[in-house]
């Protein structure tokens, strides 16, 4: 649980940190601030390799969620373990990306902030949120309607960590 005196912190990761996680980034950051509570819960996003560090989000990616109006203005970096400490709930895109994020982990209280992004949507079956990145438009797409589900999610989920 979040004090009043600091910022709720969530990190979406997937990857590279170019599709995925940026856009849950964008999409949690409006969905936050529509609800009033950009001053209470603060947000970023990760990949589990490094080699899109300092890139901006993919150009599809971009586009798909501008056309939502969603600005995607985050730049690429890798998670390391160090995020277990600056962070209170670590969003998962794919087991791939739970089990490399857990590798990292030291404890069970860093093992307990790490959930898969899918368990908070209601209106979608999946359990991943897929990779869109070697598919078309429509992969793009597809991601944002999960993360819009899921998002809602995981806002109330911060409601009930900030006792709102």
């Amino acid at each position: 649980m979040s004090s009043s005196a600091s910022p709720l912190r969530i990190l979406f990761v997937c990857m590279g940190n170019i599709c995925r996680s940026p856009a849950g980034e964008g999409v949690l950051i409006r969905v936050v601030a529509e609800a009033g509570l950009a001053d209470r819960i603060s947000i970023d996003s990760a990949g589990t390799i490094g080699m899109h560090a300092g890139e901006r989000a993919d150009a599809r990616m971009r586009r798909a969620a501008a056309q939502r109006g969603y600005d995607l203005t985050s730049r690429a970096r890798q998670f390391t373990a160090d995020d277990f400490a600056d962070f209170d709930l670590i969003l998962t895109m794919d087991e791939d990306n739970r089990r490399n994020v857990l590798a990292l982990a030291a404890t069970a209280a860093d093992r307990a902030k790490v959930r898969a992004f899918c368990s908070f949507c209601s209106e979608h079956d999946e359990t991943e949120v897929p990779d869109p990145y070697y598919g078309g438009p429509q992969g793009f797409e597809h991601v944002l309607d999960l993360l819009e589900d899921g998002c809602a999610g995981v806002l109330a989920w911060a409601r009930q960590q900030l006792d709102i």
